[in-house]
């Protein structure tokens, strides 16, 4: 169990920073380059190179989130339910799983489907043919998507290494349910704004990196003083 343990650990690291480190690519770089450059260079990069950075950023997500959750389900078994969720480990760990997940959806019921259109409408107007009338408003929602993973990425990660690395953040007993359902409920209403609307002054932290960054450390700080008032 112990060798199991540390090849799936090894993979969801692995995968892991291929994800998250494509996730900062698009965000930090490649969304800034296409909003300044020509259409001409924009259309060719979303040819023949967006293609390839999702079918690396999508299988890293897949394979993250395979290997965590396989990573879950045994080290639940190893401590049993009780012991699991009453212990800073089981917390924070479940709620770092819980932001992976909602990530992972995101990539593969959001993100990739709307870049599919995208891609589709790019090879179309390179053909000589007129853009796809879905591709402005599905690229919109695959970027919403995307700033809102980068949100999530900062309390994702925090709360992962803390659950193996800060075992005094949560106090014996684990967390009672009110705080589950108020850090459910944060969570939750962060997702919805990235899967409602395309405009609005709830969408304005997305619509810039240091906006996606800073409301990733307030949402971390969030969270973490409701683990400590808990405690």
């Amino acid at each position: 169990m112990e060798e199991l343990l540390f090849f799936l650990r090894w993979i969801h690291f692995l995968a892991g920073i291929t994800w998250i480190g494509i996730l900062y690519y698009f965000n930090f770089v490649q969304t800034p380059f296409f909003a300044e450059t020509e259409a001409a260079v924009r259309t060719g990069a979303i040819q023949k190179l967006v293609p390839r950075a999702l079918w690396w950023f999508r299988w890293g997500a897949m394979f993250t989130f395979l290997a965590g959750f396989l990573i879950y389900l045994i080290r639940w078994h190893e401590m049993g339910g009780e012991l699991f969720f009453s212990s800073s480990y089981g917390v924070t760990i479940t709620i770092g799983g819980l932001i992976g997940t909602i990530m992972f959806l995101n990539v593969w019921l959001v993100i990739w489907p709307a870049q599919q259109v995208v891609i589709a409408s790019a090879n179309q107007v390179a053909s000589g043919g007129q853009a796809l009338p879905d591709a402005a408003p599905r690229g919109r929602r695959a970027a919403l998507a995307s700033r809102t993973n980068t949100v999530f990425s900062i309390p994702m990660l925090f709360f992962m290494g803390a659950a193996s690395h800060y075992s005094s953040l949560v106090g014996q007993g684990g967390l009672g349910a009110i705080c589950w359902i108020v850090i459910i409920i944060i969570i939750i209403v962060i997702e919805f704004n990235a899967l409602s609307g395309t405009q609005g002054p709830t969408k304005k932290p997305l619509d810039s990196v240091s906006g996606a960054l800073w409301f990733g450390f307030i949402l971390t700080a969030v969270i973490y003083i409701i683990l400590l008032i808990c405690r």
